[in-house]
């Protein structure tokens, strides 16, 4: 057949070199057409006896990134299509086929009696990593950007063309399983250490490196083919064994609350696998990658976490017509914690950076900001000294206005104060003039009365990072009502170019992610107040998929912080607007026990010099009452915390704050950590189906208060069968 996405090349010494390189593509990926040559490649190696055997490696900067996602979609698509036309059964066959059929090529190659190698020549994960693994030899270039590994879970899913049976007889048991529970990418040196690849080298020297062992190794065979193999951590039923499995069940309970299949299936999969021979073993693994290919999560999680995400970083939102951005010189006005990091993550992009704060003290301080942080990582092995110097030299400190003159967008990020915010607009406007697009880091300031105080309110928009910003790869883009195209594109190109995922959202009282984790913080602190146990609030919304419990959120962002805005919400909007129980609760925190959150030591939680942080005794007295924990339904909890962020993003959707359905799930993923396993919040709705949502959320009404009433787009949208995803008309309509 005609190759169009490898070279073929063969030596004198009968070495086969495999490129892939697809082309018309920055990046090779696996797509149906790459898993029809790559079979048909090896079958010519196998069959043609002047071929000793062969090396994979790639053409391009990369190795690969694995999968096409959207191919696994389509098997969806197909599923359906054969269920209604065959049935289930004839359904399910075809489902288990095409799942199966990576595994089974990558095994093809490693018992078709040629030696193959793999040549890695930079990032290499997913199903290209098991492509590598199923080769007898794998040397891996030097790179500080070069990266192995299997982050499938990462989506929703899990290694299913092998990667979860090779890696572990590979490496230690436990090294394996946290590698697949976390989806980390490894480093070269890591990954040789742990046993998974064999070689390390100049990238100039890796092919020769493998071409000579492949000629020095003809007919190799996979270790787990010799029936002298023992796993590394010896079998599953044993003394050493029992030291592994029971503590592995429990990390993973700890760790999932049992929200993730894939995690699960991973846990199974190896622990089944390790007690058979590698082809049993891999058709275990295959039962469960098809069963986890089908779940909820898994289209969840990929269509929000892969599809959605990448369509908005590539600029899904960018106005049309506008000429492409090139930055060299921003401007950050204000060098506390959020500009310091606002400065940190574009000069680590590589642009200047003219960092301004009241005095030379206060930005040079900013500045010390950026180089802890590159310091942390050269502590830690993540970058070298020059990486220190190369981006310490991008940043400008000062404090004279005039040196933003020449940047390209200015970013002002002082605190959340209108006057202070207008002074220093004011100010940098006279600098740079009204031609230069003006943002505005605020997380609650409706953007169109900032812009008031600008000569241009086309160029004014909101870009709102979140805390930290070095580790927070969301950024609300906010658009006010005369913000032009040209403020949006050039916001969508810079955040862009510092490599985090925008959302584009209208003007309104704290934007999208400030609605709805707002509401978050404020059901942790209405169940403190009707006396359910902190520890229980806590760890009930970690058991509903937060990352964090809404008491030790609020200590983290600062629980005056949040005194403020519900102070400043109670003087523009009315004492309506805001719940009495939580006005007392805060006002108890911060004014009277002055317990400000993490920032002075003491919050919701206690944080001690030396040793954890622990739950303050105190808050019971604050509550003035204590509910019996056997009488508090946990199920409702759960409910509680996930309904209350879903009511108010889609109410967000209602009012037009989000028009998109991809930017409010990837948004409250990215920017609040609503349980990923959902897909995000209107994909929480929608997996559980509008009619179910509403009656729930009703029935949570009757019992604990009127924001669980579901908005009327949300009615409409149960009466008549409609969804977030699926058509225009799916979507709620203002009422």
């Amino acid at each position: 057949m005609t190759m169009q996405n490898f070279r073929f090349e063969l030596d004198a010494d009968g070495v086969a070199l495999i490129v892939w390189d697809m082309p018309g593509r920055s990046m090779n990926v696996l797509t149906p057409e790459v898993i029809e040559e790559l079979n048909a490649l090896i079958d010519k190696v196998a069959a043609d006896a002047a071929i000793k055997g062969a090396v994979v490696t790639s053409g391009k900067e990369t190795f690969s990134g694995g999968a096409d996602l959207t191919m696994l979609q389509g098997m969806g698509r197909d599923y359906a299509r054969v269920a209604k036309a065959e049935g289930e059964e004839a359904a399910m066959k075809l489902f288990f086929d095409r799942s199966r059929q990576l595994s089974l090529i990558y095994r093809k190659l490693e018992t078709c009696g040629k030696s193959f190698a793999a040549a890695i020549n930079g990032l290499c994960v997913g199903g290209a990593f098991e492509l590598t693994l199923a080769c007898h030899y794998r040397v891996v270039a030097e790179g500080d950007k070069i990266r192995v590994g299997l982050p499938e879970i990462k989506v929703g899913l899990f290694p299913g063309a092998g990667g979860s049976q090779r890696v572990s007889r590979l490496a230690p048991t436990p090294d394996a399983l946290q590698m697949m529970f976390r989806g980390d990418l490894l480093r070269p040196s890591a990954a040789k250490k742990m046993g998974i690849v064999h070689e390390v080298a100049p990238a100039g020297e890796i092919v020769a490196l493998a071409k000579a062992w492949v000629k020095a190794n003809p007919g190799a065979k996979a270790p787990w083919d010799d029936p002298k193999f023992k796993n590394p951590s010896g079998k599953v039923f044993s003394p050493g064994g029992m030291m592994i499995w029971p503590p592995a069940n429990a990390i993973y309970r700890r760790e999932t609350y049992d929200n993730y299949p894939a995690a699960r299936a991973i846990l199974a999969s190896v622990f089944e696998g390790l007690q058979l021979p590698m082809d049993l073993a891999l058709a275990v693994e295959s039962r469960y990658f098809a069963k986890i290919l089908r779940s909820k999560e898994a289209a969840a999680m990929i269509r929000t976490l892969f599809l959605s995400k990448g369509e908005l970083e590539k600029g899904a939102r960018r106005p049309a017509g506008q000429t492409p951005s090139k930055f060299r010189r921003i401007g950050v006005i204000g060098a506390g914690f959020m500009g310091a990091g606002i400065a940190y993550s574009a000069a680590s992009a590589g642009l200047d950076v003219v960092l301004i704060d009241r005095d030379q003290a206060a930005a040079d301080k900013g500045k010390a900001h950026s180089e802890a942080l590159i310091s942390s990582q050269i502590a830690k092995g993540r970058a070298k000294g020059a990486d220190r110097d190369a981006l310490l030299a991008h940043i400008h400190p000062s404090a004279d206005y005039a040196a933003l003159k020449g940047c390209d967008l200015v970013i002002e990020a002082v605190f959340e104060d209108r006057a202070v915010k207008r002074e220093a607009t004011e100010k940098a406007q006279g600098a740079i003039g009204a031609d230069v697009i003006f943002a505005s880091n605020t997380s609650t300031l409706p953007i169109g009365s900032l812009a008031e105080t600008t000569k241009k309110p086309e160029n004014f928009i909101g870009i709102h990072f979140f805390s930290p910003v070095d580790k927070m790869m969301l950024v609300e883009i906010i658009v006010g009502a005369k913000t032009g195209d040209r403020a949006l594109a050039t916001a969508l190109d810079f955040v862009r170019a510092i490599k985090k995922t925008p959302i584009v959202v209208n003007d309104c009282r704290g934007f999208f992610a400030n609605r709805c984790v707002g509401n978050y913080l404020r059901e942790g602190h209405l169940m403190l107040m009707e006396g359910v146990p902190a520890a229980m609030i806590e760890n009930t919304a970690r058991m509903a998929g937060m990352p964090v419990g809404p008491l030790a959120l609020n200590d983290e962002v600062a629980i005056d912080l949040a005194w403020r805005i519900l102070q400043a919400t109670k003087a523009d909007l009315g004492p309506s607007a805001i719940d009495p129980a939580q006005e007392k609760l805060l006002e108890a925190m911060t004014v009277k026990a002055q317990r400000l959150g993490r920032k002075n030591g003491k919050g919701f939680y206690d944080y001690p010099a030396n040793g954890p942080k622990t739950l303050w005794p105190g808050l019971k007295e604050i509550a003035g009452r204590a509910l019996d924990p056997e009488s508090i339904s946990v199920a409702d909890l759960k409910d509680r915390f996930l309904y209350v962020q879903a009511l108010e993003a889609a109410r967000c959707m209602e009012e037009k704050v989000v028009v998109d359905p991809r930017e409010a799930d990837v948004g409250s993923i990215l920017g609040f950590g609503f349980a990923p396993f959902t897909g995000g919040v209107l994909s929480f709705i929608d997996g559980i189906g509008a009619a179910a949502f509403v009656a729930r959320a009703e029935a949570l009404a009757k019992a604990y208060g009127p924001r669980f009433i579901p908005s009327e787009g949300l009615k409409r949208m149960a009466a008549s069968g409609g969804r977030f995803y699926g058509g225009e008309s799916a979507k709620p309509q203002a009422a």
